[in-house]
């Protein structure tokens, strides 16, 4: 666990509570007299202008070699297991990882701080007293790829496109922007609606940068396996869809001198590959197809690192303590189909998990239960609100569910048997609450419609844990099975809402905000944005 100064929910309540009773209040860091050189949600900066470099890199690390690996987290329609598009910001087809590399932000991010981000293609940044115009002055020497100057038009196009046709979780992020325009070539300005999210800016700050010239005949949203101009410190090099793609150091890139950039982008060629199968992923690793793997597999790490380069010291293991917000793994309900409208459904689907049984017999006792979604760090809920909670949850008594009021959450803790029978008991008494009765010995619905459910999965590895709770929903009454799919069909039957339930993860921020609205809040009108329901908290991997 991550020591010293972080926030906790106490803490970001009364955040919340401030930014709800005036939204519009300036921070100190985003409106301060005259130009910054950074900005951060909370005000302060670690970091003061011109400073050197990141304390956490080596700014005379030596540059060069090949880095090659397989994706371990991906980003808008980016698919882990294969790419057929290097348009990583539509909401169509699986977009390559590593995309983001190619483009130049207006800041950057400060690893060691909460948010703190630092000017890149912006050179500094101001602010209105009200806090709702932003002024982001661009380096005359920001160029794109090509040569051409990158200007506050270009950005400016960036925006508004993002927001009005980007990716469903973008356009839902940028909510809070009322638009972006250039002030002529060298200062950008983006003005937000009242009461907007603190964080906002911030995610302004750190979207990628696109050429409008370039765009100018082309359809933004359309896949695309030619690279798009680009702005930052790689270039798309050698890639085959499917299986492999690298990325190019960019000699003599405008932005590697600047202080945000020391240090880093330090290897030639960034390769990622490609695997539909975790397994063979494995495989291709001890056959040194790549030189890097992040291990989620707890059936590999405990039986498969027994290989020779392992033996003899070639492959190095390290377990390194997770310092980050974990976020929360588990299985995802699609609250959008009427047979698990009614909570009382999705809590008897979670009684069906016995967490002791799976961790014992198919994670080699690897992992703790998830409970909650700021896993990890000081956010995550513990007994029963405080009195500063509860004057900021009264407002809304009536209006949300009961149990908000009470103990926080905790799974229930099931007996390590596979099939509590307890548990079942309630998951039984649950549905027939809610009208689900046994009728042919089957569970059907109030109108009498059988239930029927099925996984959707991508990937072999997770077929033990699914047997485990299909075989208790069966003794429900519930019809249950698995559909194993290849990753490009995962990832369309997902953006389609084209499932009953599957297994995501997703993690949160130090400082959560705006980035949480894909997850925590209904579509926007003409944005079929992803609502669902966790019902299953699981570990942060169970594989």
């Amino acid at each position: 666990m991550r020591q010293g100064a972080r926030l906790s929910r106490r803490s970001l309540l009364a955040l919340g509570a401030a930014a709800g009773v005036s939204a519009a209040l300036p921070l100190r860091a985003q409106n301060a007299a005259g130009e910054r050189h950074g900005l951060s949600a909370f005000g302060d900066l670690k970091y003061p202008p011109n400073f050197p470099h990141f304390d956490y890199v080596n700014p005379g690390a030596p540059k060069g070699g090949v880095f090659s690996q397989t994706g371990s987290s991906g980003q808008f329609n980016q698919n882990l297991e294969t790419f057929n598009s290097l348009n990583i910001y539509s909401q169509r087809n699986d977009g390559a990882l590593g995309m983001e590399m190619t483009f130049a932000s207006l800041m950057l991010r400060a690893l060691d701080e909460p948010d703190a981000m630092y000017g890149l293609a912006a050179s500094s940044v101001s602010a209105s007293e009200d806090g709702l115009t932003f002024r982001f002055r661009i380096r005359p020497e920001a160029q794109f790829h090509d040569g051409s100057k990158i200007t506050a038009h270009d950005i400016a196009w960036t925006i508004n496109t993002l927001k009005t046709i980007g990716h469903n979780i973008l356009r839902i992020m940028l909510k809070d922007v009322e638009n972006a325009e250039g002030a002529g070539d060298d200062v950008l300005v983006v003005r937000f609606v009242n009461n907007r999210g603190r964080e906002i800016p911030l995610i302004v700050a750190g979207l990628p940068i696109f050429s409008r010239k370039y765009f100018e005949g082309r359809d933004f949203d359309e896949a695309t396996l030619s690279a798009p101009l680009g702005s930052g410190a790689y270039r798309t090099g050698r890639l085959e869809p499917g299986r492999f793609i690298e990325y190019n150091r960019v000699a003599g890139w405008w932005g590697e001198k600047l202080n945000v950039s020391r240090g880093l982008n330090n290897f030639d060629t960034i390769r990622y590959e490609f695997y539909r199968d975790r397994d063979v992923g494995f495989q291709g690793f001890t056959a040194r197809n790549y030189l890097f793997r992040e291990e989620f597999t707890s059936r590999i790490w405990a039986t498969s690192y027994d290989f020779p380069a392992a033996r003899d010291g070639r492959v190095k293991k390290e377990i390194l303590p997770d310092q980050t917000p974990s976020g929360a793994q588990g299985w995802f309900i699609n609250t959008r189909r009427e047979k698990f409208s009614d909570k009382r459904v999705r809590e008897a689907l979670a009684l069906t998990m016995d967490f002791p049984w799976m961790n014992k017999n198919l994670m080699y006792g690897s992992y703790e239960r998830t409970y909650s979604y700021f896993q990890n760090t000081d956010m995550a809920a513990q007994g029963k609100p405080s009195p500063e909670e509860l004057a900021l949850l009264e407002p809304f008594r009536g209006k949300i569910d009961d149990a908000v009021f009470g103990d926080a959450y905790m799974p229930p803790e099931a007996d390590g048997s596979g099939s509590d029978r307890t548990l079942l008991r309630r998951a039984s008494a649950l549905l027939r609450e809610a009208k689900y009765e046994i009728k042919d010995g089957k569970r059907v619905s109030p109108t009498g419609e059988a239930i029927t459910i099925e996984f959707l999965i991508n990937t072999t590895s997770f077929e033990p844990h699914h047997s485990a709770i299909i075989s208790n929903l069966r003794r429900l009454g519930i019809d249950a099975n698995m559909r194993v799919v290849d990753p490009a069909q995962f990832q369309l039957r997902l953006q389609t809402f084209d499932f009953d339930i599957t297994v995501q993860r997703f993690s949160t921020s130090s400082t959560p905000g705006e980035s949480m609205r894909p997850f925590f809040r209904p579509p926007l009108p003409s944005c079929k944005a992803r609502v669902t329901s966790r019902a299953f908290p699981i570990p942060r991997s169970m594989r």
